[in-house]
């Protein structure tokens, strides 16, 4: 049994079936010689018949053989098959759901779950994630509003309207660098690196992993930035809480980071909406 395995906490995990630990480690059963994913559906062993071992191949060569039912050695593949695609979602121009799927090998609907439970967003809204920048740097090269959407790219209106919204101002006003805008930000510490939240009153208008508020008068030199107040502090922190859980703790933090940027976007619409 590996030393670094709080056995309590994966007896716990495995009596809940916690998928979040999956690919932690594998629960060895002794009287079946049987390696499992903490997450498998069977009937739960006697704790004294229970082991935990860090990975597959170290179970294989304790002599345990592969669970038929919760295929533990396929955790290693599915952890795979995200980093890829997410990888491929950085294009410009991302493949649909149906194209993302067949290059990593699985069926559709299948690996959208799979992707939103390994990272706890979508592939479609890790990829909007992933152009966030994009309206911005379009507004700014263009003559007007309509002659950025098409030279950014965007097949429809609405789409660019749809990313335009995480500016936290109107498109014409994020085309003058923030003109007229007062923007607040505060820098919360996450287990991945230190996360810089900024709004308007319109809403956010950056998420990002940065120390300070550089990067924000880089995107908003005209606008007023200054720090925020108690009040705002709370705000973000407790939609830092809202974009919770984290998802897979074992993907590159580069992924994750994105993900967490995806959760706070999502938070963010849906306390405008309540």
């Amino acid at each position: 049994m590996d030393a670094m395995i709080d056995t309590d906490a994966a007896w716990a995990a495995f009596a809940r079936r916690d998928r979040a630990f999956d690919g932690r480690f594998v629960v060895a059963v002794r009287t079946t010689h049987i390696y499992c994913k903490p997450s498998c559906a069977a009937r739960r062993p006697r704790r004294e018949n229970v082991t935990f071992l860090p990975d597959a191949a170290t179970a294989r060569a304790a002599g345990y053989r592969a669970c038929r039912r919760c295929l533990p050695d396929s955790v290693a593949r599915d952890r795979a098959a995200v980093i890829q695609a997410a990888t491929l979602l950085e294009a410009d121009a991302p493949p649909p759901l149906a194209g993302l799927a067949a290059t990593v090998g699985y069926a559709p609907h299948h690996f959208h779950r799979l992707f939103r439970r390994l990272t706890g967003v979508t592939p479609a809204a890790f990829a909007r994630t992933l152009r966030a920048d994009r309206p911005l740097r379009a507004l700014r090269d263009a003559t007007s509003v309509t002659a950025a959407i098409y030279d950014a790219g965007y097949a429809a209106a609405s789409r660019f309207y749809v990313d335009a919204a995480r500016l936290g101002m109107a498109p014409h006003a994020a085309a003058a660098g923030g003109a007229g805008e007062a923007i607040r930000w505060t820098v919360l510490a996450t287990p991945l690196g230190p996360l810089l939240l900024a709004a308007t009153t319109r809403g956010w208008c950056r998420f990002a992993f940065e120390p300070d508020d550089a990067g924000v008068r880089a995107f908003f030199p005209a606008a007023s930035v200054m720090p925020g107040d108690a009040a705002f502090v709370a705000a973000a922190a407790a939609l830092l809480a809202a974009a919770a859980p984290d998802g897979d703790d074992s993907l590159p933090d580069p992924l994750r980071r994105t993900a967490l940027r995806t959760r706070l976007h999502a938070a963010a619409a849906a306390a405008a909406i309540g």
